[in-house]
């Protein structure tokens, strides 16, 4: 459910598939050179790639800077199962 209230705020900006710089972002759930589980104003979003690391973070402003070579990008519905089992996103609640 949305909540009602003040706006929500997320962009997404890529470069070259090497950098990507998100907005909306409050939390950092889990991550690792291949994914990423970020918890977004507009909800769960998983990110894969290979070599990715963390440039710049600033949960207080809703920033996240992270740079390697970026394959997916995928917005989790609540309560969708992971397929394959390899989300981190489903391994949390296994």
């Amino acid at each position: 459910m949305i909540e009602q209230g003040k706006p929500k705020h997320h962009d997404l900006r890529m470069q070259s598939r090497k950098q990507l710089d998100i907005s909306g972002v409050s939390n950092v759930e889990s991550f690792d050179s291949e994914e990423f589980l970020l918890q977004t104003e507009l909800g769960h979003l998983t990110i894969r790639g290979q070599h990715l690391h963390i440039k710049n973070l600033s949960l207080e402003e809703g920033l996240l800077s992270i740079e390697g070579l970026i394959t997916s990008l995928v917005y989790l519905e609540p309560g969708a199962p992971a397929k394959n089992g390899k989300s981190l996103f489903g391994k949390l609640f296994k």
